[in-house]
This record gives structure tokens, sequence and C-alpha cells, in this order.
């Protein structure tokens, strides 16, 4: 390393501490204390943004699902990531505990995401429901499919645009098979294990048949489960749910017709009928936001691109750091 990336990488740290040092003096001074500043218990900065003003004994919470449901870690001063599943959490457990929240309006612009996250999220937002008994609308952005669906479905009403893409109900689990790639650059693998599927799935070999059997076995188990929860949610039957529920992809009129929503409209309407249905006519509307105009944030993102590594590395990185694990998916699309 040359003496001027030395230099380089020194005034980079110093700009970095004193930025992070002005930036706490300053959101300390610019917070009102008493109604938009919260701490959500992890590391970020964690804002209530109200977005229309009303009654702060009631008020509904504007909660947003934007990008793949997915957990992947918290952002770095590097990076940051579009859906943080932690916080988003932590933004449920702030409703529940909150008993001036009156109402939940819940946007969702998504094409799922993991099993996991998904059941996670949908777990929070019954126990909101039966413990706090207050109402939650969903109003859908551009994609509210797969898992995006799947954690609609609880809510006491559902709005869609007309070219919402919905529904995709199903699930998937993906691998890549790379051994006649192997073969032919020439990659022998060597596999010691402790049972005949221990690599099951893994790519190196092609799955036996028992296998693929024994994975469409968990499938469709997951499978089953989707379709409980949208009966029990969207009060239908299972042949009216299985209708649809074939992995099939639904326009906002098509999912109405199909009992999937609720009403065509936009988040404007879902907001008015949110108010007009529940007596929240004057309520507060408020959001949780993030700080990103800081000078932390600004120079973080200066530093990512100055001493990131190039894209090519990048994808790299990313092949080798990979354990091609296939996961099951309540996703649509290749995300």
């Amino acid at each position: 390393m040359n003496t001027k990336r030395v230099v380089a990488l020194i005034i980079a740290a110093v700009l970095l501490f004193f930025s992070i040092g002005i930036n706490t003096i300053i959101t300390i001074f610019k917070t009102d204390f008493f109604s938009s500043f919260d701490m959500l218990g992890s590391d970020a900065l964690t804002y209530e943004n109200v977005v229309e003003t009303g009654d702060f004994t009631k008020r509904i919470a504007n909660l947003k699902v934007d990008g793949v449901i997915q957990d992947v870690g918290e952002p770095s001063i590097w990076e940051t990531v579009d859906y943080n599943h932690q916080v988003f959490l932590e933004q449920l457990d702030a409703v529940l505990n909150d008993e001036t929240v009156k109402g939940v309006l819940l946007t969702v612009n998504t094409p799922g995401g993991g099993v996991i996250e998904s059941e996670e999220i949908y777990q929070k937002l019954l126990q909101i429901k039966e413990e706090r008994q207050i109402p939650i609308y969903v109003t859908m952005g551009a994609m509210a499919a797969s898992g995006g669906y799947y954690i609609s479905a609880p809510a006491d009403k559902i709005f869609a645009q007309r070219e919402t893409i919905t529904g995709s109900i199903g699930v998937i689990m993906q691998s890549i098979n790379y051994e006649k790639l192997a073969e032919k650059i020439g990659v022998e693998f060597e596999t010691i294990k402790s049972g005949e599927h221990k690599d099951m799935f893994g790519g190196p070999r092609p799955s036996t048949k028992e296998e693929l059997a024994m994975l469409q076995e968990m499938i469709d188990e997951s499978y089953e489960h989707f379709v409980d929860i949208i009966e029990a949610g969207r009060n239908m039957s299972e042949a009216e749910v299985k209708k649809v529920a074939d992995g099939r992809v639904l326009g906002g009129t098509q999912a109405l017709r199909a009992g999937l929503v609720d009403e065509i409209g936009n988040k404007e309407a879902a907001i008015n009928a949110l108010r007009a249905d529940h007596d929240l006519e004057d309520a507060q509307l408020f959001e949780y936001t993030m700080d990103t105009s800081s000078w932390g944030s600004l120079l973080g993102m200066k530093l990512g691109s100055m001493f990131s590594p190039s894209a090519e590395s990048q994808v790299l990185s990313k092949i080798i750091s990979s354990t091609n694990s296939p996961r099951m998916m309540y996703l649509y699309g290749d995300y």
C-alpha cells in the first residue's frame, strides 16, 4: 500500500468519526423528543414521521414492506438494504406496545421472500389484531405476490390497484446442478458423507427420485399451510383458494373477482376507508422512517463508492461465499 493510499484512509477515518459526532449532536437538537423520535432497539435511528397531522391520542401507523422479504442482516456504512427484516419486526412490536395506535395501514410492494420471514410478519400481525383489537388495512403497490400476499391475508381489508401484480400463491425451492459444467472444466468433487442423502439437492450431482419426493413433501406441506392462511384470512373455502393457488399471478381486477382483495383503489383510498370505517377521521397518520440525510449516511455512501471492490470482484465473492443451500421461498420471479 503506497503512502497516498495510507493518507487517504487516515483522512477518511478522521472525517468519519467527526461526521458521526456532528450528526449525533444535530440529531439530538433537531428531534422532537415527545412525538417524532423513537429508538426501536436496533443500531439505526428510527423516527416517527408525521404524514398527516391529527389527534395524537388515536393514530394510524403506516408500515411499509418494500423489497424482498428476507433477513439479510443489518446494513453497514458501506451498503444499504432495501428491506430490513429485523427493523420491520421492531416496528410491529412498537405498534403492539403503543396504545395511541388505533389502526394500521400496511403498504406492501414486494415479490415475496423467505418462508420463515413471511411467517414471522404474519404472526406479528395476528398478535396485533388479537391483543390490540385494532384494524389492519393493506394497500398493494406494483407487486404484492407470494409472500407479499401471505402477509396481506390477515388484513381486515385489502386494496389493490388495477396494475398490481398479486397472487403467485405457492412455494418454490431451487438449486443449481453444475455437474456437467464441472466435468467440462475438469473439476472433480470428493465427498465424504454420513448418509446417502447428506448432499442431496446440493449441486454437484443430480437428485434422485427419492430425494425429489422428500423435497416435494416439504413443499406440499408449506403450500397447504399457505392455503390455510388464505382460507382463514379471506373467509374462503379450500376449493375457492385452490382455484387460483397454482402459482399464477393476477392483476388487481382478477384478484378482486377471485376474492383475494376487497377493493380496487390506491393508498389514499385505503387510508380514507380506514378512517371512515373505524371512526379515525381526525387520527394522526405517521410512518417509521430512517434518517438517510445525515452527514454520516452521506459520508458512508461516499466511502463505500471510494473503497468498495469492483463489480466483478463482488460477484466473485458472492459465488465463493455462497453455500448453494436451497431454501423454501414464498417468492415470485427471479430475485
